[in-house]
Order: C-alpha cells, then structure tokens, then sequence
C-alpha cells in the first residue's frame, strides 16, 4: 500500500492540482447559497485535489493512467 502512495508528480503536476483545488473550492463558495450539493460536490473534489497538490500524489498516476502534468 505504501507503494501506491507514493509520490507520483513533480512540480508542475502539484502547481495545476492545486491551482484546480483552489478554483474548485471557490466555485464550490460561489454556489453555495443556490445549489447546495453542488457546492458540496465541488468542496470535497476541490479539497481532494489541494491533498494531491501537498502530498504530490495523483490518484490516476497511481492507477496507471499517464497525464500530461
């Protein structure tokens, strides 16, 4: 299990899951007062990609799948 979590990207893979976290979150304060599981759909894809971009870690790198950062 300690192999699958690994760090799997570098530098620029965790700048674009973050910056991607941090818009996700955002979006997910826009909408929250309208569509409220939406907001909390976007929250919780949106923490998950800022706990990819710290940990530097990709779930789809981990499963085998090749992505461009």
């Amino acid at each position: 299990m300690n192999r699958f979590f690994a760090r799997n990207i570098g530098r620029w893979g965790r700048l674009v899951r973050g910056l991607g976290g941090l818009a996700l979150l955002g979006a997910g304060l826009w909408c929250r007062a309208n569509w409220p599981w939406l907001a909390l759909g976007l929250a919780m894809v949106g923490v998950f990609g800022l706990f990819q971009a710290l940990r530097g870690w990709c779930l789809m790198r981990a499963c085998g799948v090749t992505t461009r950062f």
